[in-house]
């Protein structure tokens, strides 16, 4: 191969090194999340981009409709701020009341976090059964346990954990030594990490007349 055409190829490989450097910047740059806080979110100076958000879930403020879920999230910086969040997708049984969500996806005109990726974080946390009830004793007390603050520790049933967004018992607590015998619990807030079918938990709350335990706090037992 002569000089000249030596010269030709290298410039042919420098043009097509510069062509695709410069497709992978504008790919690399236009799918990049920008992580910004509650209050830039809902300044307005975002929309249209992609960003990721980290905040709390706005006690009580989550419904789900034809699998769309929409949440309020605040930055526990300033809780007075608040941007809305919209997401095509199933939460995790960790989502729930006060829990930290990151939320990546583009900001509408609106201000809503059109979100396409969710994850909820909650910490473990453990309790000890001392002084709980098995769920056998919950439940032979009847009605004169009824609406008083109790505590109770049992397995979680195999496939019963949900979201708090799904509406409906969060967990079936299921005796550890009668696994026929079981009680559904109620908890708007976030099941700690770490819990997962057949762990041991220690529910605070209290029997309903529905035959629920409507829970205040769910933990792992220590």
């Amino acid at each position: 191969m002569n000089t000249s055409a030596k010269r030709r190829l290298m410039m042919v490989t420098i043009i097509i090194v510069a062509v695709m450097a410069v497709i992978l910047a504008v790919v690399g740059g236009s799918s990049a999340a920008k992580s910004i806080s509650v209050a830039e979110a809902a300044s307005g100076d975002y929309v249209g981009k992609r960003v990721e958000v980290t905040g709390a879930v706005v006690d009580n403020s989550f419904s789900t409709s034809d699998g769309v879920l929409t949440f309020d999230i605040y930055d526990e910086a300033d809780p007075s701020v608040t941007v809305h969040v919209s997401y095509e997708g199933t939460a995790s049984s960790t989502f729930g009341n006060g829990v930290q969500a990151i939320c990546t996806g583009k900001v509408a005109d609106d201000g809503t976090i059109l979100t396409s990726e969710l994850v909820t974080k909650c910490p473990s946390k453990y309790e000890s059964a001392t002084e709980a009830l098995t769920v056998s004793r919950l439940l032979g007390y009847g009605e004169s346990i009824l609406d008083k603050p109790v505590k109770t520790v049992g397995l979680v049933k195999e496939g019963s954990l949900t979201s708090a967004a799904e509406g409906q018992a969060r967990l079936v607590l299921v005796d550890a030594d009668d696994p026929s015998i079981e009680v559904p619990v109620e908890f708007m807030g976030a099941i700690p990490e770490g819990i997962v079918d057949g762990t041991s938990v220690v529910i605070t709350g209290s029997l309903s007349a529905n035959g629920s335990i409507v829970a205040s706090d769910v933990a792992q037992e220590a």
